[in-house]
């Protein structure tokens, strides 16, 4: 462990890596030792607004987030270690992957950020579906594109440049139009072989009728992807800027390629190598298996995308997880101040997970719900209702009530992990990572039981994203020459890690099994809510 007057040896010396996550309610940035230690973090809260029909976040917030999120680290350095950073290494901006933003040739913002939220692509989706032959989830940058052009929207002719929020906020820091590949084949398939985007497939969508209408050409607005390992870009004037408006940081970081949250999560998890596999809960919920050989066939609700370094990876992606969760909990705990208790959040969430493992019926006392604040890609949800539903002799405790909320939690991405099962893709591994598994045991165990099969979580599950940021960051200044990015997890990063797994208990396993018979019977409640109860125009 790195001592205090070598941390501020590091600060003074700039040998520190900045790694900046924008999540979908958090945007976080951590700063780390080249030994991989967390010196310090800095947040920004936020969250995506519901505009004309489409969930969005500002241009402006995007940067506001960022600004905050560094200041808040850099005041905390200031107060620790009395130093002022005006030198930092390395660093790596990753983000929410897919989604749609694009601009024009004088670099003006076409239309508001389309997040990957929308599921507004159907049609979009299932035409490129079928002419590549490879799933085109509507999330993707591709499906959103053609469906503006479906769409016959005014704006794609102007259409210069299309990137991700990771490769936007790359862009404005450093100039360069460049993308990690992991957060590229979000937006359009990529080849193993050459790590770049499938040409067939480019070839194909340019062939289109529709698309030939315009002068712009697909491979010329898409940003190049880059590897993890390699340089893409330094710090400019302009960027050092916007990142610390004070002035105080100098320009010249070597920047990383910027990344997919899919990616850094990966990175955090050590799971980047065949047979791995990674789980991340948050806002949404999407497991990550890394491939020893393609899928037997294509499925609506496995995305094709890749490592850091393009390796195949098998993504099982549900639009909502946590979201629900947070809110009844956020509810009790608004609950508690009434009777005058103002009780830790941290300490709020254990005392309701603990209630859920300990003082509940293993399948929710017969309680069923939905989380879905939006659209849900897997059952085929157009729009989110949240939903709690009971029968007159379902058992309504606090115990099985939060119970629920962490089996709907992990309800629809279990669809498609049946799919992965069915295809005999193995694993050594799965690894969670996400803020439901701060408190100790309690969503780790039933997440072992909705998935049947072992879960770890390691002492960084906590730190996530943006520290797998500041890790890529660090492996592309540090790495050997012809290492690899697998050995430089393996064997620098997490030789020492500590990590915990929890095997599946029967009795939770099977009553996951009754929770979700219920949950897959009662979409059509669901499907109802959003027929019948329609959104009004500027509500969430």
């Amino acid at each position: 462990m790195i001592t205090h007057p070598e941390i501020k040896s590091a600060l003074q010396n700039g040998e520190v890596s900045l790694g900046v996550e924008f999540g979908s309610t958090t945007v976080k940035a951590v700063l780390t030792t080249e030994d991989f230690q967390t010196i310090a973090s800095g947040s920004y809260e936020w969250d995506n607004n519901f505009q004309d029909g489409l969930w969005t976040y500002a241009i402006s917030d995007v940067l506001l987030g960022l600004q905050t999120a560094y200041d808040h680290l850099k005041q905390k350095i200031l107060a620790e270690y009395n130093i002022k950073i005006n030198k930092i290494k390395t660093m790596g901006f990753s983000a929410m992957m897919h989604g749609y933003l694009v601009f024009d040739k004088e670099n003006r913002q076409l239309v508001p950020f389309r997040t990957w939220r929308n599921a507004i692509t159907g049609e979009a989706s299932s035409e490129l579906t079928k002419l590549f032959n490879f799933n085109i989830p509507q999330r993707w940058s591709i499906a959103h594109l053609y469906q503006a052009i479906l769409n016959q929207e005014s704006h794609v002719k102007n259409i210069d440049f299309m990137t991700t929020l990771a490769g936007y906020v790359h862009w404005q820091l450093t100039g360069e139009k460049v993308i990690g590949i992991g957060d590229a084949s979000g937006m359009f398939p990529i080849d193993e072989q050459s790590k770049n985007y499938n040409q067939t497939m480019l070839k194909q969508f340019s062939s289109l009728k529709s698309v030939q209408q315009y002068q712009w050409q697909i491979e010329s607005i898409l940003p190049k992807p880059l590897q993890a390992g390699q340089k893409a870009g330094v710090l400019t004037q302009k960027g050092a800027k916007i990142l610390d408006p004070t002035g105080d940081l100098e320009v010249g970081s070597v920047v990383a390629p910027p990344e997919g949250d899919a990616g850094t999560g990966m990175v955090a998890t050590n799971s980047v190598k065949k047979r791995t596999g990674n789980i991340s809960v948050g806002t949404s919920i999407f497991s990550m298996i890394v491939l020893e050989k393609n899928l037997a066939h294509v499925y609506n609700n496995i995305d094709i995308v890749t490592t850091p370094t393009g390796l195949p990876v098998a993504m099982v992606h549900a639009n909502n997880s946590a979201s629900d969760l947070n809110a009844w909990t956020k509810l009790f705990g608004e609950f508690a101040n009434k009777l005058g208790e103002n009780i830790a959040v941290d300490q709020l969430y254990k005392i309701l997970f603990n209630a859920a493992l300990n003082e509940a019926d293993p399948d929710a006392g017969g309680l069923s719900g939905y989380g879905y604040y939006s659209g849900e890609n897997i059952t085929a949800i157009p729009e989110g209702r949240p939903l709690l539903v009971r029968q007159p002799d379902s058992k309504f405790t606090l115990g099985n009530l939060m119970r629920l909320h962490l089996f709907t939690a992990f309800g629809a991405i279990k669809i498609g992990m049946r799919i992965l099962v069915d295809e005999n893709v193995l694993t050594d591994n799965i690894v969670a990572q996400g803020g439901v598994f701060k408190t100790p045991i309690v969503a780790q165990k039933l997440l072992a039981a909705a998935l049947n099969t072992d879960v770890t979580v390691m002492k960084t599950a906590g730190e996530g994203g943006p520290w797998g940021m500041a890790i890529l960051a660090l492996f592309a200044v540090n790495k050997k020459r012809g290492e690899s990015l697998d050995v430089f997890l393996a064997k620098e990063v997490f030789a020492n890690q500590d990590f915990e797994t929890r095997s599946p208990d029967a009795k939770d396993v099977a009553g996951f099994e009754d929770f979700m018979k219920r949950y897959i019977d009662g979409l059509e409640i669901e499907l109802a809510a959003v027929k019948s109860l329609p959104i009004k125009e500027g509500n969430e």
